[in-house]
């Protein structure tokens, strides 16, 4: 069985599902939190799957832009007035309603590409050891609710 970590972090974000039928279709907000869970088969050297602050970093930039954002699907009809009247704290989610199973994908990827770049260069500390892998990420949107991505 292999070893896991997890790093949680908390954010707050608004957004507004359009495809949604009921009451979620207007703007509205949660405190989430976002949770990475990583794996690897052997520790490194110093006895981690790796260092949390290798997660922080690789995440500090999405996570910040998502904190007090609005999240919103590009075709909404109010994406327009959202993005001109708040600018950048409008979250653009292209062609996609930003449900938290979308978000727990696109902070999956956003974390795998930043490892990778990463992993290229040698400057990197500390640095990630061959095989880790990032096993899970949950997004939760309420106590009783989350979402989760894993390849």
């Amino acid at each position: 069985m292999p070893f896991r970590i997890c790093k949680t972090f908390e954010i707050e974000t608004g957004h507004m599902l359009s495809k949604h039928p009921g009451k979620c279709r207007f703007p509205h907000g949660h405190s989430r939190k976002v949770e990475i869970v990583m794996e690897a088969d052997e520790l490194d050297a110093s006895g981690m799957v790796c260092d949390f602050s290798t997660i922080k970093k690789a995440l500090t930039a999405l996570l910040e832009a998502w904190d007090h954002a609005l999240l919103i699907n590009t075709d909404d009809p109010q994406f327009t007035f959202f993005r001109a009247t708040y600018g950048d704290r409008v979250i653009p989610f292209e062609k996609t309603d930003p449900t938290s199973e979308v978000m727990a994908r696109a902070i999956f990827e956003e974390l795998k590409r930043r490892l990778a770049e990463a992993a290229l260069n040698p400057a990197t500390r500390p640095a990630l050891q061959p095989g880790v892998r990032i096993k899970r990420v949950r997004v939760t949107e309420t106590s009783t609710s989350w979402a989760e991505y894993s390849p």
